[in-house]
């Protein structure tokens, strides 16, 4: 009788999870350069559609309907538009590993022959999936120069992975607190009067510059140290540049490199001098030219996010005052902190929801703390 398949809810879960799998492939393999890795991903899409097709039957001999994959691939499609191609591949890996696991407790508990067959083929290809996603995401290694740029991107996604949209959520985050709390203290004080306009204009300004000034010595101050680190290393090859291809070598040995690897890989480099200088600095220190922002798009990027944050809260007070302005405010934030959490997902492995949820949390209790104090000076 359809619907009464003991298993179905799981198995139209597995079912998505392939399909949202193939959907994003594509989606990166149609922004991918590379013809090698846009291959690799149109692979990998396939073996996806595939395991999404044999679901998809037994969905319908289960249910009589066929599911509908459309609703499920227009749903993924702002995400991808937009983030970053490695933070995409990093929860990729992530999903691919976690289906490994989820289509273990599957199998023990179909009886269905071909279901388990089914499942069982497909774990151990969600496996090689995630072996694959890890090596996209670090990038192949076939010369030293390529070895090195994979070990500063996988090191830039740990950094500064989120480029400038990290930078903006994260302005536009620090401003909304700020002067949020700013006037929910301030309203609580006066009742809601002009001087939380006041207020919060003053506090979005001051907020604003600081954070674009904030960030421009940050950006500047990284980049003194790097070459002061660099001209130390440059040093110490010169002194003795055995001993540091010695202790490159056993770098890349911790890495998985076998010694012949490892020497073949570090020997080749120190051909290079500047490679071989940048790769050392990386190694011992952690630091790579790469991974520093530039200061001025730092400086503007945290100086018009941060007031666009700051601005959402003081909207109200343009067109009324008192109690209803304060409330106006308190939605309008409260609606703004979740909004701004929730796109911590474009840069982060965290569920959108919880993201939001989580910020929503925290401007609540400060306004609640600030407007608490607002009133006990009133």
């Amino acid at each position: 009788m359809p619907g009464d398949h003991p298993q179905l809810s799981t198995i139209e879960k597995m079912w998505r999870r392939e399909v949202e799998a193939s959907t994003t492939y594509r989606h990166l393999a149609d922004r991918e350069r590379d013809p090698k890795r846009r291959d690799i991903l149109n692979r990998l899409a396939d073996q996806e559609d595939t395991h999404a097709e044999r679901w998809a039957t037994r969905i319908e001999l289960a249910t009589g309907r066929r599911p509908d994959r459309a609703s499920v691939e227009r749903g993924l499609t702002w995400f991808q538009r937009i983030s970053d191609t490695s933070v995409v591949l990093h929860r990729l890996e992530q999903e691919e590993n976690r289906a490994e696991a989820e289509y273990d407790s599957l199998m023990a508990r179909l009886s269905d022959p071909e279901e388990r067959r089914i499942a069982e083929e497909a774990k151990l290809e969600e496996a090689d999936h995630a072996v694959i996603l890890r090596g996209l995401a670090g990038g192949a290694m076939p010369s030293p120069r390529s070895a090195l740029d994979t070990i500063l991107r996988r090191e830039r996604w740990h950094v500064r992975g989120t480029g400038w949209i990290g930078d903006a959520i994260y302005g536009v985050n620090d401003g909304l607190g700020a002067v949020f709390g700013i006037v929910s203290g301030m309203a609580g004080y006066t009742g809601g009067s002009e001087v939380v306009l006041a207020a919060g204009l003053a506090g979005t300004l001051a907020s604003a510059l600081s954070m674009g000034a904030g960030a421009f010595l940050a950006s500047k101050s990284e980049r003194e140290v790097y070459e002061s680190e660099v001209a130390r290393e440059q040093a110490e090859i010169e002194a003795d540049p055995h001993e540091e291809l010695v202790e490159l070598e056993l770098f890349y040995q911790l890495k998985g490199f076998s010694p012949d690897e490892a020497h073949a890989m570090a020997e080749r480099l120190q051909k290079e001098p500047t490679q071989f200088l940048r790769t050392l600095v990386h190694e011992e220190l952690g630091l790579s030219e790469e991974s520093f922002p530039n200061p001025l798009r730092s400086t503007i990027s945290a100086t018009i996010s941060t007031a666009i944050g700051g601005f959402i809260p003081i909207i109200p007070f343009f067109f009324t005052v008192g109690m209803p302005a304060v409330i106006a405010s308190f939605v309008i934030s409260t609606v703004a902190h979740f909004a701004v959490g929730a796109s911590k997902a474009l840069v982060t492995t965290r569920p959108w929801w919880a993201s939001g949820l989580e910020m929503t949390a925290v401007g609540i209790i400060e306004a609640a703390i600030t407007y608490g104090l607002g009133l006990a000076f009133a």
